[in-house]
């Protein structure tokens, strides 16, 4: 064993400012690369900036790659991770397993040499970036010459081999968000996908689709036209709807002259800017589930706005881990062959 010891589980004993708060809310970690005992060290090649925070930091840098590579750099050598300060959100990675811990070499069904992709934040994961080699503006994905560390509670996944890495990427990157719509939504159900364009969106139409059946309804809501063409000629969804989700009047009224009246049983948000929880309160009936998974989401909002309003619904935190989902959304990927064209065209 190292001289480092045992850590603790959840990588308490990375946290350095504040004490007594777990590596996510933490302000700063420890990014020392001498792993502990129950650590996993990776050899980062790609990082996937999440949606929401990607987004805030292309604004910032006026779309300028040379920009956003700066910004990212900047918080992990301040914070020892990427954790975005304005959205609070990180993304994950992909990489090439280094070094083992001697407590899990005998615990984990990976190997050094392995390649993997986290399926936790990176927002709480210690991160060293040596270098950015290219920004993909596009698709959210960053190359770089890295190393990372996963905690013994860290959940990880193998990349597929007859997936392409960076397909694998995009989709896991949103694992959590298609296995919860086949929990939420029922045979005959009006579902509302807002930002049903995006990675996460996709899925999220695909198995809304199969789920509802034919006696139910896919509504799928975004702002890109060049999107909402695409994912008309997929087939995935009833009714498309080109609105923006911040103007929630506009969104309500489109929705309700689209489907004749009917709001939504169950509403999944999946837009990656600010101020779009009302928009999804409205178009969903009393007594009906929002399922929030958008790291943009603001719960006080989302709280204090569905009380304004006077709307007896359930919203739901997205949690970005269910049991298998990574196993779950990569199917998806060998159910439905347009699915799986367009994350190939589009991230391959």
């Amino acid at each position: 064993m190292s001289s480092k010891g045992l850590g603790n589980k959840y990588g308490y004993h990375r946290v350095l400012e504040p004490k007594g708060v777990l590596p996510q809310t933490a302000w700063k970690i420890d990014n020392d690369m001498d792993i502990w005992d129950n650590e996993i060290l990776v050899s980062v090649s790609t990082l996937n900036i999440d949606s929401a925070s990607f987004t805030q930091i292309k604004q910032q840098a006026e779309n300028d790659e040379k920009k956003v590579a700066q910004i990212i750099l900047d918080t992990v050598e301040k914070r020892g991770k990427q954790h975005n300060p304005v959205t609070n959100s990180g993304g994950m990675f992909v990489g090439t397993v280094k070094k083992i811990g001697d407590v899990l070499k005998d615990k984990l069904d990976i190997n050094v040499g392995d390649k993997i992709a986290s399926l936790v934040s990176l927002s709480l994961t210690p991160l060293k970036i040596y270098s950015i080699k290219k920004v993909h503006l596009h698709t959210q994905q960053v190359e770089v010459e890295a190393d990372a560390v996963l905690f013994e509670s860290g959940v990880w996944g193998k990349i597929p081999q007859n997936i392409p890495e960076k397909v694998a990427l995009a989709v896991l990157d949103v694992a959590g968000a298609a296995p919860q719509v086949a929990k939420l939504v029922n045979p005959g159900d009006t579902v509302a996908i807002f930002g049903a364009t995006g990675k996460s969106g996709l899925l999220c139409c695909y198995e809304a689709k199969k789920r509802a059946g034919i006696n139910g309804k896919v509504i799928g809501i975004d702002l890109s036209q060049i999107g909402l063409k695409r994912l008309s000629e997929l087939g995935f969804c009833d009714i498309l709807i080109k609105a923006n989700a911040q103007n929630p009047l506009e969104v309500y009224y489109q929705f309700l002259e689209e489907t004749d009246g009917i709001l939504a049983d169950v509403s999944f948000n999946m837009v990656n800017v600010e101020n779009t929880e009302m928009s999804s309160i409205l178009c969903t009936k009393d007594g009906g589930k929002i399922y929030f998974f958008s790291m943009a989401t603001s719960f006080t909002k989302a709280a204090l706005g569905a009380e304004a309003v006077g709307k007896d619904v359930d919203m739901i935190i997205g949690n970005g881990y269910t049991k298998g989902h990574a196993n779950f959304t990569l199917s998806l990927l060998e159910e439905s062959k347009k699915l799986r064209n367009l994350f190939i065209e589009l991230y391959g």
